[in-house]
């Protein structure tokens, strides 16, 4: 075989491939072409969450302010509402005690004219006992005086008992 016959082997064998090789090229340009422009698009949409990122976090830094200024607000209304509250417990506390006092005066003055009362009452109920004693007398056979009288200590023990039982 000859250098000429060796060529145009190779150059059978060999230019097909080429030919070959340099379409897929041109068809990986084609698509690296298309990649990058997806790239580009890529960036720019990511360039522009970015920017809407950060515009939102401005937003976001605005609003965490006015709440901390709200709060600050909140804070001075419940320390206002704190004190406030605070007088008003201490003039209801103050108006109960002398409420309670007033009462209790009141009680008391109750509790000794009651007292009186039944002071005044028992006097009366033994000044009519001694008249029924009288009337007994007089009008009792003397047979039946004793038991009477064992009768009226008895119900004078009781009374007695009642009188207790009230002064306690």
């Amino acid at each position: 075989m000859e250098l000429r016959d060796i060529a145009t082997v190779i150059k059978e064998l060999v230019l097909p491939e080429l030919k070959e090789i340099r379409y897929e090229q041109a068809e990986i340009k084609t698509a690296l072409t298309l990649t990058n422009k997806r790239l580009d698009d890529v960036n720019t949409h990511l360039a522009d969450q970015s920017r809407r990122i950060d515009e939102t976090n401005k937003r976001i830094d605005e609003t965490n302010k006015r709440i901390d200024e709200t709060n600050k607000r909140i804070d001075a209304v419940q320390t206002d509402l704190s004190g406030r509250l605070e007088n008003v417990r201490a003039e209801l506390t103050g108006r109960l005690e002398n409420v309670r006092a007033e009462l209790s005066g009141r009680l008391e003055n109750v509790r000794a004219e009651l007292i009186g009362r039944i002071d005044d009452i028992i006097l009366r109920i033994d000044k009519t006992n001694e008249r029924l004693d009288q009337l007994y007398l007089v009008n009792v056979r003397r047979d039946e005086h004793e038991e009477l009288k064992n009768r009226l200590s008895q119900l004078e023990r009781d009374v007695a008992e009642i009188k207790h039982r009230l002064a306690a």
